[in-house]
């Protein structure tokens, strides 16, 4: 389960990379990314339910929110999660260590780490993903139901 492996490709696109100034992080090019887009029978292997996702926020998984800053701002987040908006995520996985700490205050992600992806409804949780995939990470999940879906989740669990 973990890389979501034996996924056939649908197409290619060389992505669009913000840049730091000159197109360098810390000294080296930034790398073009291939974005690997999975077809439909194939997302799932790489989804994860909410029943899924709150068990696996008592364990080292890292969660991150691609959303961007005003809307973690105006709709809040899930508790654990840490933000790099989807524009970012390409520089931001590419980072060396010292300057991913001081700038998103998170540890850098190790490739064999467990990384989850969210965003509001799952489409930009699901670009993170590949972009990760495409980098190297090999245990890359994402939450499909998004923000939307925890928050309908969390509101009935309060209720009962």
């Amino acid at each position: 389960m973990w890389g979501c492996r034996g996924l056939s490709c649908a197409a290619r696109v060389l992505l669009g990379v913000p840049r730091a100034a000159g197109g360098w992080i810390s000294g080296r090019p930034l790398q073009p990314v291939n974005v690997i887009f999975r077809n439909l029978d194939t997302a799932a292997d790489c989804s994860l339910s909410y029943k899924e996702l709150k068990g696996l926020l008592k364990s080292q998984t890292t969660l991150i929110d691609v959303r961007e800053k005003w809307e973690i701002g105006q709709f809040g987040k899930i508790p654990g999660s840490f933000n790099i908006p989807l524009g970012e995520v390409v520089e931001a996985l590419q980072m060396n260590p010292k300057d991913f700490k001081e700038r998103y205050n998170q540890d850098m992600p190790a490739k064999s780490d467990h990384l989850v992806f969210s965003c509001m409804a799952g489409v930009r949780s699901k670009k993170a993903l590949d972009i990760a995939m495409s980098l190297g990470f090999l245990r890359v999940q994402h939450y499909a139901g998004g923000l939307e879906e925890w928050a309908k989740y969390e509101s009935s669990e309060k209720k009962q």
